[in-house]
């Protein structure tokens, strides 16, 4: 019988819920306690002397949180830097594991007693630390995505200003400076990022078997492998799949028919990205990916839900071409998609988009 201590963490931007449990095989978790802490650094160290009191026994000890945007990440790395065991579970997971077990209220609490309850039966991954290379490259793929809508957002406004019954010019003034200063600041970006990348040798070598396929550029690989931690996060194409929201959701009971569509409830950034990837890779590679958008369109008469299985097959085969470190061959990239974890969800979109 394997007996260990579990710390479920529920974090938030200011203070982080904690729920403590003395995990066995075969019988339900004894919780030892729960309190809360500030997301401070002062709060970490009231953290650990806490779980220190409170673990009695000479048995190991987990620390379990969700991947909630970059609120954890402090803890996360604090814990791992002092030698605890950390798990991160994608959201998705772990609120199908809620589910599950049947926690019907909703609250930092019971959050933080399902999160321990999950460690204690399942056998979870532990959480590996982001490089600092590919910390910064996330932090500046971002950037330039935000600065990306700003430009267009002023753009707009300056074709608006154009076209108004008074013609301000001060105010188009104003905007065209607004829109020199971000350009120049993309351009920045972009040169930076192209810095990241080359300055570590292997991050270089393997995002080029990713730009190997015709319509995907040095920015769209950086930003993937950046928003997925060069693909640590996931065990299989299944995780990666619902992590973007690209996971598709069907709507059928019985003799009702409704619409079949994906979660978006993942990633923003990944499906951001690639859904100019995805209108490039069409445009430039007239084989598989044109192959895959004709006929969901033919299928659907909706041009777009084309593309979106494009995006997904786009990041699958990225997935494959990063792990078995080959670059892309339009002639055998199927059967190379099903060496990696003989996982058939790859196939999900293709057939269910519609």
């Amino acid at each position: 019988m394997e007996i260990k201590y579990v710390a479920g963490v529920d974090i938030a931007k200011s203070d982080f819920k904690v729920s403590l449990v003395l995990g066995f095989s075969d019988r339900e978790p004894k919780v030892l306690g729960s309190r809360k802490f500030k997301n401070t650094e002062k709060g970490f160290d009231e953290l650990v002397s806490w779980a220190a009191k409170k673990c009695k026994l000479d048995l190991p000890l987990s620390f379990v949180m969700e991947a909630t945007g970059n609120y954890h990440e402090k803890l996360a790395w604090y814990l791992n830097l002092n030698s605890h065991r950390v798990c991160v579970v994608l959201a998705n997971r772990a609120k199908s594991y809620m589910k599950s077990i049947g926690h019907k209220t909703k609250n930092d609490k019971m959050d933080a007693k399902g999160l321990a309850f999950m460690g204690a039966f399942q056998h979870l991954k532990e959480w590996e630390p982001m490089s600092k290379d590919l910390y910064q490259l996330r932090e500046r793929t971002r950037l330039l995505e935000d600065l990306l809508k700003v430009e267009t957002s002023l753009k707009n406004r300056m074709e608006h200003a154009k076209h108004t019954m008074i013609i301000v010019e001060d105010a188009q003034q104003c905007l065209q400076e607004a829109i020199d200063a971000i350009e120049t600041q993309i351009s920045k970006c972009r040169e930076q990022i192209k810095e990241v990348v080359q300055k570590d040798p292997e991050l270089a070598r393997k995002i080029e078997f990713l730009t190997s396929i015709k319509g995907i550029g040095p920015i769209t690989a950086a930003t993937i492998i950046a928003e997925t931690n060069g693909f640590l996060l996931f065990e299989n194409l299944r995780q990666l799949t619902s992590y973007a929201g690209y996971d598709v959701q069907e709507n059928q009971s019985g003799q009702k028919e409704g619409k079949t569509s994906i979660s978006k409830k993942g990633n923003s950034h990944i499906r951001r990205i690639l859904h100019m990837a995805a209108l490039n890779v069409v445009k430039h590679e007239k084989g598989a990916f044109k192959a895959l958008q004709v006929r969901i369109y033919k299928k659907t008469n909706i041009k777009m839900k084309g593309y979106v299985a494009v995006q997904s097959k786009l990041l699958r085969i990225m997935y494959t071409l990063w792990h078995n470190e080959q670059p892309y061959d339009n002639q055998y990239h199927r059967n190379c998609a099903r060496t990696v974890e003989g996982d058939p969800s790859q196939l999900i979109v293709e057939q269910k988009v519609a």
